[in-house]
């Protein structure tokens, strides 16, 4: 056998020592990251808004890799189980966590969680952004957000608006509109959204704080007027709208979205490259379309701007809930 040079042989300990000391997890540089399928856990059914936001980023992602991309569809108790699944899985960068607005309200509404969304997980960045539209049954005398805040003054506590259940984001966002326009539409609440609009059409609620994707439908069809938009900006969905900030309730801001996160420890050079990846994929052209066409809209960032901006939805929607009094079983 050849002898190493003395120079060889140091190399070789020192390399040895570096890779015996290195901690769980650590990926050395020249490690080629991925170089096995990679699982991404969606906390909702198949076929909904934050799954198929998804299957859209993972979908160019897996061909990026030369790797699969498996979305893990783990639905149950609004986003809990799936939370702690993704919490005790190795931060290898391997498994990853599609989180959304639930993840954001839910620390205000239950202390049981199991979890920590901001400090058991590794911020990726923001995926996507769900428009959430405030629209009216046509018999409602009113036509713009501003002729709403005036017609809610002059019948304090008559006008009822629908939500897909108590402490969801359509929920929330109308307690918001509620604390920042000086109202106070009644609640009602129903079991999803399908439901929730079919009331309005129906005209048993008078309004309703819509996912884009329920109300598009009934918007062209004129079963309901749109009044204004949640986003901080127009949507895309609906660019005649505007947005319900310059409407008449200046600051206002209210909207569901996706996010991915890792586990806590996944190495910052898997997490940087992830988040480059998924930026050119909201970026691809082909991309945006089709998540509009699904009532989403691409919502690029880096790790750092989710981190700010989870901590920023924590606080708002924990105050909303503290001031309207909403509580949930358990």
């Amino acid at each position: 056998m050849r002898h190493l040079s003395r120079r060889n042989a140091i190399g070789a300990l020192a390399a040895g020592f570096i890779a015996f000391s290195l901690p769980t997890g650590v990926v050395l540089a020249d490690d080629a990251w991925p170089s096995r399928a990679v699982n991404f856990i969606v906390p909702f059914p198949a076929g909904g808004p934050v799954d198929t936001a998804a299957r859209f980023v993972t979908r160019p992602l897996g061909q990026k890799w030369g790797q699969s991309a498996v979305v893990d569809n783990k639905a149950g108790a609004g986003g809990i189980v799936a939370a702690r699944l993704a919490m005790k899985e190795k931060p290898d960068g391997y498994t990853f966590f599609f989180p959304a607005i639930h993840h954001a309200v839910l620390p205000s509404l239950r202390k049981d969680l199991g979890y920590d969304i901001q400090k058991d997980f590794e911020p990726v960045g923001s995926v996507a952004r769900f428009p959430i539209i405030l629209v009216v049954h046509p018999s409602l005398p009113v036509n713009s957000v501003q002729e709403l805040i005036e017609h809610a003054k002059q019948n304090p506590d008559k006008i009822s608006f629908s939500s897909s259940g108590t402490g969801g984001g359509t929920h929330l966002a109308g307690e918001l509109f509620n604390s920042m326009a000086g109202v106070g539409l009644q609640h009602i609440p129903y079991k999803g959204s399908a439901p929730a609009m079919q009331d309005l059409v129906g005209g048993q609620v008078q309004v309703m704080f819509s996912d884009a994707p329920s109300a598009l439908p009934f918007m062209k069809s004129g079963q309901i007027r749109a009044l204004g938009v949640g986003n901080p900006e127009r949507s895309v969905l609906a660019p005649e709208l505007p947005t319900i900030a310059e409407a008449g309730v200046p600051g206002y801001e209210a909207y569901s979205w996706s996010a991915l996160v890792a586990p806590k420890g996944t190495p910052a050079a898997i997490v940087k490259k992830l988040n480059t990846d998924l930026t050119e994929a909201l970026q691809d052209p082909e991309v945006g379309p089709a998540m509009a066409a699904a009532g989403a809209e691409p919502m690029p960032g880096t790790p750092e701007d989710f981190a700010r901006f989870l901590d920023n939805e924590i606080e708002k929607w924990g105050r909303v809930i503290r001031e309207a009094n909403i509580s949930i079983q358990q």
